[in-house]
């Protein structure tokens, strides 16, 4: 009995130890809380890292409260904060991971350069201090990489411990060391369809005409690519594809629309807005407003528009442009499940890193296989990435090239796979996630 009481007495004090010790750990360990802000534009994907983010962030030790930025640094810089622990709900958080846009908000704001702008980083460290931030995720294109890289900066000259790390967000496809970005799989989905749709509504008619569809893309042209797919795919249409990778000229233009109506009545081209020719000008430059948007690009709408008029004014035939603006961004009717399912892990993974210790950094896709498709998610230095473009290669450029075709086809169609299912109320109409905007 007394041999029995002594096992048992250490084994209860086994327990103990390894309770303290452990519990100790914890209470050695600094417990901070998260933030995370969106920015740029929206896409369709963009609410599934944000739920990714939350989730992974809301399940972690290391973590206390969890907050959003409502409209992005500019939030953050008026203290503009709410807690976001609803999404700890599987109902919530599906809802949230299936709405397009951007749940918090967002904003296009430029952080000054130091020293020059430094109270504007004060501002920014006043307000972690005051909520205990002490990781930060900024979801967003190039732009907003460009503040993450900035506020890595700012941030390791300071005394605070603050883990920042940009999570990768933008239809254009267009940010370097990463495969693709969350986003583009779903805009790529909507534009192959619509594309596919509109070859079979222009089709109808004996008339000779011309379709042309301006499609997003400054400076590269990804969208513009996954505009082809029905073409990369085995069709003859659509029978231009014009990318801001290759100098676009109009005479050869003209020329080939000319060629075309030997064996055809519908022509139809789809065109990258940031369409540039030899000199490096934008085409239709005249037709252009001029402005510019606070990081100094331009707004490049209305090409399709200047060469309706111009294959109106040499050809004669019937003409038309359609600018697929807003619509290529948030149709999440139309969103990959793939896409949505990146995104989600995207965010998940941005939260794992920089609880393990990484800042300064973007989230990227590694591809490992094309069939089956299959990826690794890591983090690469955000200074190596901000202010940076990723173009088309050479080796997917000419869609009159079988090549290129394929290789198209073979980075293309994992992106756009999956179909991602909508909850629909009792009209049939999507039900999406809308943010209680109350200031924590």
């Amino acid at each position: 009995m007394y041999f029995a009481w002594l096992h048992l007495d250490a084994n209860y004090v086994i327990l103990f130890l390894t309770y303290y010790f452990m519990n100790g750990v914890l209470l050695e360990m600094e417990v901070k809380n998260l933030l995370v802000g969106q920015s740029g534009g929206p896409s369709a994907a963009i609410n599934a890292s944000l739920a990714g983010v939350l989730a992974e962030g809301i399940a972690s030790v290391r973590i206390g409260k969890v907050y959003g930025a409502v409209n992005g640094i500019v939030g953050v810089l008026r203290g503009d904060l709410v807690e976001m622990n609803d999404i700890a709900d599987e109902k919530q958080f599906q809802l949230l991971k299936h709405t397009p846009a951007m749940a918090l908000g967002s904003c296009r704001h430029k952080l000054p350069q130091l020293p020059e702008g430094l109270s504007e980083y004060q501002k920014i460290e006043a307000v972690f201090r005051e909520y205990n931030i002490g990781y930060f995720f900024y979801i967003g294109g190039n732009d907003s990489m460009d503040t993450v890289d900035k506020l890595s900066r700012y941030f390791s000259s300071t005394d605070m411990d603050v883990r920042i790390i940009g999570v990768p967000k933008t239809i254009d496809n267009d940010l370097v060391e990463t495969d693709h970005t969350p986003g583009f799989g779903s805009a790529a989905r909507y534009l192959a369809v619509t594309v596919d749709e509109i070859i079979r509504d222009t089709s109808i008619y004996p008339t000779k005409s011309v379709t042309i569809m301006e499609i997003m893309g400054r400076d590269s042209g990804w969208l513009t690519l996954a505009a082809a797919l029905p073409r990369i795919l085995g069709g003859s249409k659509p029978d231009i594809v014009a990318l801001p990778e290759v100098p676009f000229e109009e005479n050869a233009f003209l020329e080939r629309i000319r060629r075309l109506f030997d064996h055809t009545n519908n022509v139809i081209a789809v065109v990258s807005e940031g369409l540039r020719d030899k000199t490096g000008s934008y085409v239709g430059q005249g037709a252009k407003s001029g402005v510019t948007d606070i990081f100094g690009h331009q707004y490049l709408s209305g090409v399709g528009k200047y060469l309706e008029t111009v294959v109106r004014e040499q050809i004669g035939c019937k003409v038309r442009s359609i600018e697929v603006n807003l619509m290529q961004r948030c149709a999440a009717h139309l969103a990959s499940q793939t896409d949505l399912d990146e995104a989600e892990s995207a965010g998940r993974e941005a939260v794992r890193r920089a609880v393990a210790g990484a800042t300064d950094e973007m989230v990227v896709f590694h591809r490992i296989s094309d069939q089956p498709y299959q990826i690794e998610i890591t983090g690469k230095p955000v200074s190596q990435i901000a202010n940076q473009v990723r173009t088309v290669p050479p080796q997917m450029r000419d869609m009159n090239d079988p090549v290129c075709r394929e290789n198209a086809k073979r980075y293309l169609l994992p992106l756009i796979r999956g179909c991602a299912e909508q909850e629909k109320d009792e009209n049939g109409m999507p039900r999406f996630y809308l943010l209680e905007r109350h200031k924590s």
